[in-house]
């Protein structure tokens, strides 16, 4: 089972609960998509998805496997591997929905034009950077439901950033004006990543339902004197191990050249 069914199957198992139906946006927002196309890319890389008329609107149709969009084709067919992310945006606002594995998995679903639309919002907003000097730290004070939510999201996001950072520590912090609340604090995250970290951090928070929670994001090193505490202290989250050599480098394939964007027709 690959990230989305497992997410997809704990929503259809609950499916009263929001924030595994918003764990399934955010498997989908990070999983590799081969996107059915009406021909192979143009050489203006443009990407034309085929366009399929249903009752309920017309949708394009993406899979999270390879082998899946070749057992829905039957045939070699012409398709672009993107994140969903990215085929969320390319969609949006084009009264054009998105079918995700379409009578080849249990995690066949639909999503409408403004499902897409409200996740590529979300998507870009990006998290605010704030100064606060914290006087202690201690353990995370939060119930187990919370950390059930929390932890899995967070761990999805480090699946992604392989290789980005040494350690994950989750602390309760009490900050110089009295403010208490709670921290995830990342070593070893070289700078110029500490961006796309921190907005894939936030996205974690905010497909968890637990974005309006008191939870901050900072960078350390391991010298930090911040990071020796939050060491004994604080909750170490798993990491995946990566053998060095298995790193993940940029790879700009089709649509993904922020130059050429894919355009849909």
């Amino acid at each position: 089972m690959t990230p989305y069914d497992r997410a997809h199957a704990a929503m259809e198992a609950d499916p009263e609960n929001e924030a595994l139906r918003l764990a399934v946006y955010d498997r989908l927002a990070d999983a590799e998509l081969f996107l059915l196309l009406e021909h192979e890319p143009d050489e203006d890389n443009d990407i034309i998805p085929q366009v399929f008329e249903t009752e309920e609107g017309d949708f394009v149709l993406a899979f999270d496997l390879e082998e899946r969009l070749a057992e829905f084709s039957d045939a070699p067919a012409p398709y672009a591997a993107l994140p969903g992310r990215v085929i969320a945006q390319t969609l949006a606002g084009e009264g054009v929905g998105l079918g995700i594995n379409l009578g080849v998995a249990d995690s066949a679903m639909l999503l409408p034009p403004e499902a897409l639309e409200w996740l590529t919002h979300t998507l870009t907003h990006t998290p605010e950077r704030a100064e606060a000097r914290p006087v202690a730290f201690d353990a995370p004070a939060l119930p187990p439901a919370v950390l059930a939510l929390l932890l899995p999201a967070f761990e999805a996001k480090f699946d992604q950033l392989a290789g980005l950072l040494a350690q994950a520590l989750l602390g309760g912090v009490t900050y110089e004006d009295g403010r208490r609340g709670h921290v995830l604090a990342l070593i070893g995250v070289p700078e110029t990543a500490q961006p796309g970290v921190a907005k894939a951090m936030h996205e974690a928070l905010t497909f968890s339902g637990l974005e309006a929670g008191e939870m901050d994001v900072t960078f350390l090193t391991a010298e930090d004197p911040a990071a020796q505490v939050l060491l004994e202290k604080a909750l170490v989250l798993h990491l995946p191990e990566v053998p060095e050599e298995d790193v993940q480098h940029v790879h700009v394939g089709p649509g993904m050249d922020p130059e050429k964007p894919p355009i849909l027709r």
